[in-house]
């Protein structure tokens, strides 16, 4: 990490211990990052899932285990980080796809509100229709979910990294 990288710090152990769950404000740090800031975090148990979610935001991570068993967590912008695109099994030409039939717009909503709001939606469109969907977070259930019904999505954080956005196209013939 960069000595001149300014970090602010956020201590979930307190969420942890309580039995809370520490996601959303960890999100809404991150949210609140200026350009080239880093956060540390402070955690009771080494946050391994945290790590992919903020490498595809563009953050590095280095991990010290403190006293007690705590952990530390420093995660740093990478350098010419760009939003890596994910996507499902046979969605690598999404860019041939038809313009989305629906754009919405879920950042506002807590989870489990974004995934129930585009399952629904989905159910509403036919075969080869695409949805454009806005989320504050990358849904961690989501993408599975989209998968096991057959339907195809794109997805990345965008430019910001205060959003994650995805496109998602109904299965089935089309």
């Amino acid at each position: 990490m960069s000595t001149d990288v300014i970090c602010r710090e956020l201590d979930v152990r307190p969420i942890l211990r309580e039995g809370g769950e520490p996601f959303p404000a960890i999100m809404d740090a991150v949210r609140a990052l200026q350009p080239g800031e880093g956060l540390r975090l402070l955690a009771t148990f080494q946050p391994v899932p945290l790590l992919s979610v903020m490498a595809r935001r563009g953050y590095s991570a280095k991990l010290t285990e403190l006293e007690g068993g705590d952990w530390e967590v420093v995660f740093s912008p990478a350098p010419e980080a760009s939003a890596k695109i994910l996507h499902s099994l046979g969605a690598e030409e999404a860019a041939a796809w038809p313009d989305p039939l629906w754009r919405v717009d879920l950042t506002e909503l807590e989870p489990p509100g974004p995934m129930e709001k585009v399952l629904s939606l989905i159910e509403l469109m036919e075969p080869g229709e695409v949805l454009f969907a806005l989320f504050s977070d990358e849904s961690r259930f989501l993408a599975a979910e989209l998968e096991k019904r057959g339907h195809q999505w794109v997805g990345n954080v965008d430019a910001t990294k205060g959003a994650y956005r995805m496109l998602i196209r109904v299965g089935g013939e089309g």
